[in-house]
């Protein structure tokens, strides 16, 4: 049978305050019928059980939706199932780059295009897909995308302050958590429930489609879904973006047994791509990548009657992913001007397709925590969890890629704990540690310079260990008329990545000679952050203000050099911008806001203006910028919506021109993107309706048609954003 929700007291909640959904932290009482009741992502006050079902309504919120929520201590930034549907984003970044502070790295858009948080990215942003590490290569390179395609979420979070510490301590920007029930935690409601949707765009011919089910009955619980994403070379003011074209397909069976004190279940996922990447060399040489990736996943939940203990959940992953580089083979000459041709191990010469590198990932990760009891103290109520956290992983690679890293192997064990006290008149403080031991096996090579000199080049075997020890405290008081303010400060230490420490050569999709440095320490960062938030009434907004100053900023810059395939050739040959990764402190400080108003409500419609405005400034000792940050960006819209389901709005983003680069970047122009959408939603009410809800809709991006380049994107030179794109979309749930 379906879990009864006997703790509904401390249930994320959904109020629909004049037609928008925000999320907020519901402490007593049951919760009203139009709510919808969300997974625990962490944990709130008094106590954090969370009844895992879903109302009939789910997914059916609002759309303009303020996609900002208090979430106790600090935003956590969510895009629902209902905004998937009306979006249908292919990559992470898609689902979330509209939101203030939120970026895309755009290596190839669609496709390749990792979120960015508050200018921090790669292993700084923490992916995941139901609790545990998405197990990929993407934070190795911008050119290797995340295999998560969000048309089958129900929804797509990122998380900041305290609660980022209980996935791990490098996410100092934050963690990105899509959410779905691949492994189901609760029976849908009638025993069965089912949804898909189904879009087309204009800028680049793309299809798209998705559906998901779930069934139940006497505790046994099925889950499936799949999707499939398709789309050509886009189009751009300034013609075809060549080379641009991607697809991919997937899915997933679950199983899980759902009992009155919990669940467990098991599910397989897959997920197929093949996608170009767009720009100069690559385009020339039909640059394409085509990872795959089988996952398996179990997790569970079990609520104890009596003890010290409330709760005991676990998360277990195991993946085999795997990605293959493949082109075109590059013709170049000497310095003698004789042309010569690069040769794979296969033979292909320039004009043959060939395999130029081959990444292989296996990882294998776990999770386990205990949720003790409230206890009532003298100073007020005291909530919490602790956690152990564990992972494996084997790097291989070939080709090309093998003289660009050799095989690695990482470990990492962790404990952390997790606790919040509720002193009562509206005042809380949460704090969180994590205590952590990583060690990377690898290969160094020491290079004698950024040119060769006639040394010879050295390998020798490294083992770097690292002991990692992070801490956040976070307070926040509740205010007259909704408001809330709240303040967080966070010391976090990160050990280097793999690709940080051994680096040493050339990676052909991106373009680089990448040199790393097995010589790194720690990565230290102190965050502060204020804010102030208001998630009811007519006027809801969230305003957040922050620095970060790091100890050892670890980042990859330019140098200036020119490189072919081997160390030999930087200098002479032209194939690959040299990088280096380097270690200097800098500093991060920035601002972001949301803001929406139900200005007018006449008959049965409500007409609104929304707003929003971020920034992060980012430099290095000295003064010299952080490379490949996003602008400040300055945006507005008007929204109407009617009671019976029809919704429009238009909003317009100015992002100013990108000035302040690093060393050998360019500056970026400013632009501005207008969108517009009109959708209309149907929902069937009648007992026992197989169709449940019914949407229509069309929707304008770039419809100024302007030259969009991203200004935090290795590909920024090279590459225009699409340009004016109408997009149809259809979706129904049963």
């Amino acid at each position: 049978m379906a879990r009864t929700g006997q703790d509904a007291r401390a249930r994320r909640n959904w109020r629909v305050v004049g037609g928008a959904a925000l999320a907020s932290v519901f402490c007593a009482g049951p919760a009203p019928a139009e709510t919808v009741e969300l997974e625990e992502i962490f944990v709130t006050s008094p106590s954090p059980i969370v009844d895992e079902r879903r109302t009939a309504s789910d997914g059916a919120s609002a759309p303009g939706v303020l996609p900002v929520i208090d979430q106790a201590f600090s935003a956590m930034t969510v895009t629902p199932r209902s905004e998937i549907v009306r979006a249908q984003p292919k990559t992470l970044a898609d689902a979330l780059s509209d939101r203030p502070g939120i970026a895309g790295s755009g290596f190839a858009p669609g496709a390749a295009d990792r979120p960015i948080i508050r200018g921090l990215d790669g292993p700084r942003v923490r992916i995941l897909e139901n609790g545990l590490g998405v197990h990929d290569v993407s934070a190795l390179g911008e050119d290797h995308a995340v295999p998560i395609n969000p048309l089958v979420d129900d929804r797509v979070e990122v998380i900041r302050g305290p609660a980022t510490l209980r996935f791990g301590s490098a996410a100092i920007g934050g963690v990105v958590s899509a959410e779905n029930q691949r492994v189901p935690a609760f029976e849908p409601p009638g025993g069965f429930s089912a949804d898909a949707l189904a879009g087309l765009s204009s800028v680049d011919g793309g299809r798209d489609a998705a559906v998901r089910m779930q069934a139940g009955a006497d505790g046994v619980v099925i889950h499936a879904d799949g999707f499939r994403s398709r789309s050509g070379d886009y189009d751009t003011p300034d013609g075809r973006q060549d080379n641009s074209a991607a697809r991919a397909t997937g899915g997933s069976v679950g199983l899980s047994r759902v009992y009155d004190s919990g669940f467990f279940g098991v599910a397989y996922s897959r997920y197929e791509s093949l996608y170009h990447v767009p720009g100069g060399e690559a385009a020339e040489l039909n640059t394409r990548l085509d990872p795959e990736q089988d996952k398996l996943q179990a997790r569970g939940e079990h609520r104890f009657d009596g003890g010290p203990f409330e709760a005991v959940r676990f998360w277990v992953n195991g993946s085999r992913y795997r990605h293959r580089e493949l082109g075109l083979e590059h013709e170049h000459e000497d310095e003698h001007g004789h042309e010569h041709h690069d040769h794979d191990g296969h033979g292909h010469e320039h004009g043959e397709d060939g395999v130029h590198a081959v990444f292989r990932n296996r990882e294998t990760e776990g999770r386990v925590e205990l949720q003790h009891r409230p206890a009532a103290l003298a100073f007020g109520m005291v909530t919490g969890v602790l956690g152990v956290q564990a992972g494996y992983r084997e790097l291989r690679t070939s080709g090309e890629a093998g003289s660009l890293i050799a095989p690695t192997d990482s470990r990492n064990v962790a404990a952390y704990v997790f606790e919040e006290i509720d002193f009562g008149g509206g005042f809380r403080v949460q704090g969180a540690g994590r205590i952590e031991r990583a060690s990377v096996d690898g290969a160094a090579t020491i290079f004698p310079g950024l040119t060769p000199d006639g040394s010879p080049l050295e390998t020798e075997k490294r083992d770097r260990s690292f002991s990692p020890v992070s801490a956040s405290l976070a307070a926040l008081q509740s205010l007259p008329h909704g408001f809330v303010a709240s303040v967080s400060g966070r010391y976090s230490e990160r050990a280097p990545a793999a690709l940080e420490l051994f680096s040493r050569g050339s990676h052909h999709a991106q373009g680089l000679f990448e040199i790393g440095d097995s010589d790194l320490e720690l990565e230290r960062a102190t965050s502060l952050e204020v804010g102030l938030r208001r998630a009811e009434g007519l006027l809801r907004f969230d305003a957040s203000a922050y620095v970060t100053r790091f100890d050892g900023f670890i980042y990859r810059r330019l140098t200036g050099v020119k490189c072919g395939h081997d160390f030999d050739s930087c200098g002479v040959e032209d194939e690959f911008d040299q990088s280096v990764y380097s270690q200097r402190d800098a500093t991060f400080r920035g601002a972001e806001i949301a803001a929406q108003l139900d200005a007018f409500r006449f008959s049965r419609s409500t007409l609104g203006f929304d707003a929003s405005y971020d920034f992060v400034r980012a430099t290095l000792s000295g003064g010299s910028n952080v490379p490949r940050i996003p602008p400040h960006r300055l945006g507005g819209g008007v929204y109407w919506r009617h009671d019976e389901g029809l919704f429009l709005k238009v909003g317009l983003t100015h992002a100013f021109a990108q000035n302040r680069t690093a060393e050998f970047e360019t500056r970026t122009p400013g632009y501005d993107r207008l969108k517009a959408e009109a959708s209309w939603t149907r929902r069937f009410d009648e007992p026992g309706a197989r169709l449940k809800e019914v949407t229509l809709g069309i929707a304008g991006d770039n419809l100024l048609d302007e030259r969009i380049r991203n200004a935090a994107s290795f590909k920024k030179d090279e590459i225009l954003l699409p340009g004016a794109n109408v997009r149809a979309f259809v979706a129904a749930r049963f």
